[in-house]
């Protein structure tokens, strides 16, 4: 344990690890996929980056994650997991949990990624400890000002924790103006990580879907385009959201069994979900707003092109041309699914994909860009 007036040792300057701590409450099941439980792209992020960091012994790193139900302390790929609060109690109870994780950790730099009250508390702990805090945005609200409109309180802390970071990343170009407008915040660009594994060989047959059941992201919409296509065949990847009501749920399950040409799927292990993007003719995205959807690298990563309807960050699926952006348009976005359904201008789309991926979100380029910083932040 440290005390309060420990300070942070230059790990260099002493030959021992840096020492960084990864601060992802849903990320345990991807550390543990024995676990059935619902986590988003912003939790596979972090748990590339901290699996990738974990591999260079000059790094110790660890993750603090909620409670479920495992021991304390466990060790996954060289990343030692620590076991904070349960989602089940009261914010009263969590918050000392939490505080217990975090000094268990005793890191030198404690990374967030996500915008809550978990956030605030990290910050805080930095401060007392005197230890250094680096954010990473998870999504457009949380630059644009929506967060802080939609939630005084929340979002005033979180505008505050910003400008506390020693370090902050955000997905895109838009989101690092709007960091700057929103908290004066100077952001570095840097695009979400990913294992780029040679893509297989395998027939395109379906036309897919993957995200949670949020709101924000329009499920219903991916329910329209089937109708709309009824010829084609579709696969609905799509776990219950944290937010979402089961009944909601239940119902979408329900409409979804009402088409003949939609295959829907509840639940698919990180590890195996590239064999769907790798089977599709496309990736489709239904959703408001997002700030760089980690299914979209997945489905660049795969060679498969990326059909959006809003979403398209610093317009890269135009710039890059490995996608096509409907501008919020639903007949758009039918014209568009026709035109990729082409093999040979699927084909294309899917080569571009695959080469924006590689030169803009492999892991072992991205860690190299984090480890940098980190290394700067330290010798300090």
């Amino acid at each position: 344990m440290t005390s309060k007036n420990t300070t942070i040792n230059i790990a260099s300057a002493n030959n021992k690890p840096l020492s960084v701590c990864f601060v992802m409450l849903k990320a345990y099941p991807l550390f543990n996929p024995a676990v059935k439980s619902i986590f988003g792209g912003a939790e596979v992020d972090v748990y590339l980056m901290a699996t990738e960091l974990a591999k260079d012994k000059n790094f110790q790193v660890s993750c603090v994650v909620a409670d479920y139900g495992q021991k304390f302390i466990e060790t996954y790929n060289g990343v030692t997991v620590i076991k904070s609060l349960d989602f089940d109690r009261s914010c009263i109870t969590w918050v000392p949990c939490l505080w217990r994780a975090l000094r268990y950790a005793d890191a030198s730099i404690y990374f967030r990624k996500m915008s809550s009250l978990v956030t605030s508390v990290v910050v805080l702990f930095c401060k007392y400890y005197k230890r250094s805090f680096v954010y990473r945005t998870a999504n457009t609200y949380e630059c644009d000002g929506t967060y802080l409109r939609q939630h005084w309180f929340r979002g005033r802390m979180f505008r505050w924790a910003l400008r506390q970071a020693k370090a902050v990343f955000a997905q895109n170009a838009a989101g690092r103006q709007g960091l700057q407008t929103l908290a004066g915040v100077t952001a570095a660009v840097l695009g979400n990580a990913h294992l780029m594994p040679q893509v297989a060989d395998k027939p395109r047959e379906t036309i897919l879907w993957v995200g949670r059941s949020a709101k924000v992201k329009r499920p219903e919409l991916f329910l329209q385009l089937t109708r709309q296509l009824p010829q084609q065949n579709f696969v609905m990847i799509c776990p219950r959201a944290t937010g979402d009501s089961l009944s909601d749920y239940d119902k979408l399950i329900a409409q979804a069994g009402q088409i003949d040409n939609l295959r829907f799927i509840e639940r698919v292990p990180f590890d195996e979900i590239d064999d769907y993007f790798q089977r599709a003719f496309m990736l489709v995205n239904t959703s408001d707003s997002e700030g760089f959807p980690n299914t979209f690298v997945q489905a660049c990563k795969c060679g498969t092109p990326v059909l959006s309807l809003n979403v398209n960050p610093d317009n890269f699926l135009d710039k890059y041309n490995c996608g096509l952006c409907a501008g919020g348009r639903q007949d758009s976005l039918v014209e568009m699914c026709g035109k990729l359904l082409d093999p040979a201008t699927s084909k294309i789309y899917g080569e571009n994909a695959r080469s924006y991926a590689e030169q803009n979100h492999s892991i072992t380029l991205i860690v190299e860009h984090y480890k940098e910083t980190f290394r700067r932040i330290v010798s300090r």
